[in-house]
């Protein structure tokens, strides 16, 4: 089933209602299977589109390109493979140094973003309309700095609790 046509008034069980954790893991868990299904006829998974639309925003190397999409070595490895055989991307040597490789998007590899761009715009707006209008971009801008702060180990070290923040 999918998660846009559950009800907008689900709830967490009680005892996860707080686990930040399990409503971050639960909640990429659902979206990633709806993004994976919105994109079969696509051709492309959600972690190759993640590559090629990061790889076509600048001049990355494969070492910075898995840094920014959050893949380890070895799956960013697999993951050039799968596109440069599909013809979406190509790994070019670094002029600065002949030893690193730039991820390079290929003409077919942009027409593949685009497509895929189009399908999950209309997945995002089904997910996000599961929330009030004035919370989207809050939530948003709140959920990017969660999974883009290079301290949330540090920041969470402490005792602190979701009282203490409100507090706060």
């Amino acid at each position: 089933m999918s998660i846009v046509s559950q009800s907008q008034g689900a709830t967490p069980p009680t005892p996860l209602a707080s686990d930040l954790c399990w409503l971050l893991g639960r909640a990429s868990q659902l979206l990633n299977g709806e993004f994976t299904r919105a994109l079969e006829a696509s051709g492309i998974s959600p972690r190759q589109h993640s590559v090629l639309a990061t790889a076509m925003d600048a001049e990355h190397t494969q070492t910075d390109l898995a840094r920014l999409v959050g893949l380890d070595k070895t799956t960013m490895m697999v993951t050039l493979d799968e596109l440069e055989r599909d013809g979406l991307a190509e790994r070019r040597p670094l002029p600065s140094d002949r030893r690193a490789r730039v991820v390079a998007v290929t003409p077919e590899g942009r027409r593949a973003v685009a497509d895929a761009e189009e399908i999950l715009d209309r997945v995002r707006d089904q997910v996000l309309g599961l929330l009030p209008l004035e919370q989207r971009e809050s939530f948003l801008q709140s959920l990017g700095c969660l999974a883009c702060s290079a301290n949330v180990g540090s920041a969470c070290a402490g005792p602190l609790r979701a009282v203490d923040a409100v507090a706060d």
